[in-house]
C-alpha cells in the first residue's frame, strides 16, 4: 500500500501562500484588516510607517468606543534606565497601588486583570510561595503583618524575553520590558518562564466600561487589548517617557514607592541604592531586576 505524498511547505510557499490570502482580503474590501494582518515588528517600522500604524489604530478605536484616543510610540530616551524602589517599612497594604494601575492601564475589569499583586507575610517570614494573595484591606495597617506588592520587575535578563518564540516581548533601551500584542500569539510561554506571576493572560476579551477608559495611550503599553494576548505592568510607559511618575507612585498615600533614573546618581532611585540595603526578590535565579525591596526604618 503506498504512502501518502507528503507535502513540505518551506518558506517560500509559506509567504506565497499569505500573500494569496492578503490579496484576496483587499479584493473583499478589508484594508484594515490587510495592514493589520502584514503589519511589521515594532522594532522594524520606519517613522512613516509608525505614523501609519498609530492613525488606524486611533481611527479604530474611534470607531469602537465613540471617545477620542491619542496614541504615542514615544521611544526611549538615550541616559535614561528606569529603576523602582519600594519601602516596605511605610506600606501598608491598603491596595490604593493596583486600583490605580487598573485604571490608568485600561486593566479588564470583567474577567479581572490586576497588574500588581499585593501579598501579606506574617511578621517574621519572607515565604514568598506560602504567601497570602487575599486579605480583606478594610482595615490596614493589619498587626502581625507585613505586606509586599509584586509587579513587574524589569529585569535585566529578562526570561520571559528568552521564552517568547515570535519575538512579541523585549527589553527596550531604558529597560522597560514591553509587549506588542499584534505580534503575541497567545502561547503563555512567557508566563510559564517569569519566576513572578507578572503576566497576565486575556482568556475573554477585556470589557472596561467607556467612560472609565484612559484615552492617552502608548502602543507598547495601556492601549487597549484584545482576547488572547498577554499584559504586564510596563512601568506606565505612556507617562514615564513624558516625565512622569508611575500612576502607582503617585497615588500611594504613605510615599512607599519610589521610581527615577539608575543612570542619574543624585536621582532619589539612585540615592536609596546608596544610602539603603535592598533587595531584589528572587535575585538567585539571575533575573536582574530593576525593582528594589528596602526597610527604611
Amino acid at each position: 500500500m503506498k504512502k501518502p505524498r507528503e507535502k513540505s511547505i518551506n518558506r517560500r510557499t509559506f509567504l506565497k501562500g499569505a500573500g494569496v490570502a492578503a490579496a484576496s482580503l483587499a479584493l473583499t474590501g478589508c484594508n484594515g484588516i490587510t495592514e493589520e494582518f502584514l503589519q511589521k515588528h515594532f522594532t522594524e517600522m520606519s517613522p512613516d510607517e509608525i505614523d501609519a500604524v498609530r492613525e488606524r489604530l486611533e481611527k479604530q478605536y474611534k470607531k469602537k468606543y465613540g471617545r477620542t484616543f491619542h496614541l504615542g510610540t514615544e521611544p526611549a530616551d538615550p541616559g535614561i534606565l528606569f529603576g523602582y524602589g519600594l519601602d516596605l517599612s511605610r506600606c501598608i497594604g491598603c491596595r490604593r497601588c493596583v486600583y490605580a494601575c487598573v485604571g490608568e492601564n485600561n486593566q479588564s475589569r470583567i474577567p479581572q486583570i490586576q497588574w500588581i499583586r499585593v501579598l501579606r507575610f506574617e511578621n517574621g517570614s519572607i515565604d514568598y510561595e506560602e504567601s497570602e494573595h487575599y486579605y480583606d484591606a478594610s482595615m490596614v495597617p493589619m498587626d502581625g503583618y507585613y505586606t509586599i506588592p509584586v509587579q513587574c520587575q524589569q529585569c535585566e535578563n529578562p526570561p520571559c524575553v528568552k521564552a517568547c518564540p515570535t519575538g512579541a516581548t523585549w527589553k527596550e533601551p531604558d529597560g522597560i520590558v514591553v509587549v506588542d500584542y499584534n505580534w503575541c500569539i497567545g502561547c503563555r510561554y512567557c508566563m510559564a518562564a517569569c519566576p513572578y506571576w507578572a503576566r497576565h493572560f486575556n482568556f475573554a476579551t477585556p470589557q472596561i466600561p467607556v467612560d472609565e477608559m484612559n484615552t492617552n495611550l502608548h502602543y507598547l503599553g495601556n492601549r487597549p487589548r484584545m482576547r488572547g494576548v498577554v499584559e504586564k505592568c510596563t512601568f506606565c510607559v505612556q507617562r514615564t517617557r513624558k516625565g512622569r511618575y508611575p500612576a502607582c507612585v503617585e497615588v500611594c498615600p504613605v510615599g512607599a514607592r519610589k521610581f527615577g533614573n539608575l543612570l542619574d546618581e543624585n536621582s532619589e532611585i539612585s540615592l536609596i541604592l546608596k544610602t539603603k540595603r535592598t533587595f531584589k526578590l528572587k535575585d538567585e535565579l539571575n533575573t536582574r531586576p530593576k525593582f528594589y525591596y528596602f526597610f527604611a526604618t
